[in-house]
């Protein structure tokens, strides 16, 4: 039904199907077995997608030091 969350997704594409979830979970019409298997994918989304925003951030705060002549860290993902 709904595809396995990978680093190749993008970051909008994963809030896009989290927001999704939400939606489905607010209306409470799910059956149990259902709803838990949304929810399951909607925190490995919210994870994946919290290491998507930190890897960026990451990468800004690499532009942003280099900009200003201090030393160049190496980016760990």
């Amino acid at each position: 039904m709904s595809k396995k969350a990978t680093a190749d997704s993008s970051f909008e594409q994963n809030i896009a199907e989290l927001e999704a979830i939400v939606q489905k979970l607010e209306h409470g019409e799910l059956a149990l077995d259902d709803a838990l298997q949304q929810f399951e994918r909607g925190v490995g989304l919210a994870r994946l997608s919290q290491q998507q925003l930190q890897q960026a951030e990451q990468k800004v705060q690499i532009l942003l030091q280099q900009g200003s002549g201090e030393q160049l860290q190496p980016y760990e993902s």
